[in-house]
């Protein structure tokens, strides 16, 4: 029977002397104050009331089929069911109480047994129009329950909660149904919605397992191991053989396991080691995005350690896929491209960290990568010359002199056009980057990014025999000569 609200309602000892015409009587003087708190809505005094009558007169199917309504309009459906289906036990043709019945079943989630109640107020009123829509609701109801079967399967979350939310609108008190759309929530990454459904249930019911499992998921998918552990423990204690929290609670101590196994073997600098433990980690639960983000952008780390560049960019943009807001994964991949010359990607990652975080640090980072990528689309004149970028003065003369007299326009004389042209060109740049990189103020400026028209060099007007004729000794010091066909020697003055 319904626990009473109020306080307990004891039957007055007077009563008992009533003969059963008179109890009747004081049990209808109960119901139909019960009937005028219900029409005023103080469905708590009604319930007392309808008690009282229920006291008196225990076998009187109207006063639970009453009491059942009252409880159903304070959402206490559990309580309505047992007192509609005492209703219908006392007589099986009280068709509110079957209709009653089928309302709370179908309220709480249980659409089959609901249908069952819907088609029995039709075998005693064929025409009556709530059941016939009630039966409707509860065959939608059964089939989106069938269609969240099939879209969990599939892993199509979105669909799961697009069907639990149809389904409650006629289940509003479905545990089961909550249940499964916050765990798909989770699942979705939208774990303030499933946590928010989940500790609805809990202050309901603190021992819901189900609810404990969720609560655990979402701190587990938050990359809160330690607390989403204590969660699944708790679910198991409540369910001894809840399969979905055992499985969790193992991955969560796998993986927390492994990930402090490889971040022991990064300090130690065990690098190789490190790496082969966070690829490990990424194999145990690939649903755990914000804790796998982490993990691809440690192995990242590790990679750029280990100069694997280009899988530490992969790992980086994998982590990027998996978390968008993950600053460390932008900064570490905009270091990886910074070292493999990528100045554009980047710019775009640095520009990426600063929009998020306007911090100086990040300020100066997006301003070195900028002038670097300055600096990349102009002339590379170490490039040119063939030298390191540490080259020393000595260096910079001889690789001037090897690739001018390998370029010189006289050298090539007798190739084709379009071969001269391009030898000639050649030999300009040489003869421009030796002028810069053999003049310590200019070489400053150009490592430095600045612009060399800012000196008053302009390379549009620059005459690279000049700086041919001077370094090889002037006019007449130098000349090749032809010694048969493509091949020439040098002679000096």
């Amino acid at each position: 029977m319904a626990t009473e609200l109020g306080g307990a309602v004891n039957m007055d000892p007077d009563l008992e002397l009533l003969s059963d015409e008179e109890l009747e009587r004081e049990a209808e003087g109960f119901k139909e104050q019960g009937n005028a708190y219900y029409i005023r809505k103080d469905y708590a005094e009604a319930f007392n009331y309808y008690t009282k009558a229920i006291d008196v007169c225990p076998k009187n199917a109207s006063y639970y089929g009453n009491r059942a309504a009252t409880l159903m309009m304070l959402f206490r459906f559990r309580e309505a069911l047992e007192d509609s289906q005492q209703a219908v036990r006392l007589d099986n043709s009280f068709m509110k109480g079957h209709l009653r019945e089928g309302k709370c079943h179908l309220s709480l989630g249980n659409a089959m047994a609901a249908s069952r109640c819907f088609q029995r107020v039709l075998e005693l009123e064929a025409d009556n129009s709530q059941a016939q829509q009630e039966l409707k609701n509860a065959e939608s109801i059964l089939e989106y329950e069938r269609m969240a079967e099939i879209g969990f399967e599939k892993r199509d979350f979105r669909m799961v909660v697009y069907c639990m939310d149809r389904a409650l609108e006629s289940a509003g008190a479905c545990h089961r149904f909550k249940i499964l759309k916050a765990e798909c929530l989770a699942l979705l990454g939208r774990y303030p919605e499933a946590q928010s459904v989940a500790s609805d249930i809990l202050r309901m019911d603190p021992t819901n397992a189900d609810a404990l499992y969720v609560r655990g998921l979402c701190l587990y998918y938050e990359d809160c191991i330690e607390k989403a552990v204590q969660f699944f423990v708790q679910a198991l204690r409540m369910a001894p053989d809840h399969d979905k929290a055992r499985l969790a609670c193992r991955n969560a101590k796998a993986l927390k396991a492994k990930k402090e196994e490889g971040n022991k073997a990064f300090k130690e600098g065990s690098f190789e080691a490190a790496y082969e433990l966070y690829s490990e980690a990424l194999t145990i639960d690939p649903n755990n995005i914000k804790t796998n983000a982490k993990l691809y952008c440690n192995r990242a780390t590790v990679g750029s350690k280990l100069k694997k560049l280009d899988q530490a960019i992969e790992d980086c943009t994998k982590a990027i896929k998996l978390d968008e807001t993950y600053i460390k994964a932008y900064l570490r991949r905009a270091q990886c491209y910074m070292e493999t010359e990528q100045y554009e990607e980047a710019v775009r990652d640095y520009e990426k960290v600063y929009q998020t975080e306007k911090t100086k640090e990040h300020k100066h980072l997006l301003k070195n990568a900028q002038l670097e990528l300055k600096k990349s689309k102009r002339k590379d004149y170490y490039k040119v010359l063939g030298v390191d970028k540490n080259a020393t003065e000595e260096e910079i003369k001889k690789a001037y002199r090897k690739r001018a007299l390998l370029h010189h326009p006289d050298r090539h004389s007798g190739a084709s056009p379009e071969l001269q042209k391009e030898e000639e060109k050649k030999f300009k740049e040489v003869g421009e980057a030796f002028s810069v990189l053999s003049d310590p103020k200019k070489k400053a400026r150009y490592d430095s990014g600045q612009d060399l028209e800012d000196d008053g060099m302009n390379m549009a007007d620059f005459d690279a025999n000049n700086i041919f004729k001077a370094f090889f000794g002037g006019p007449g010091g130098f000349s090749f000569e032809a010694s048969g066909p493509g091949n020439f020697f040098f002679q000096f003055g």
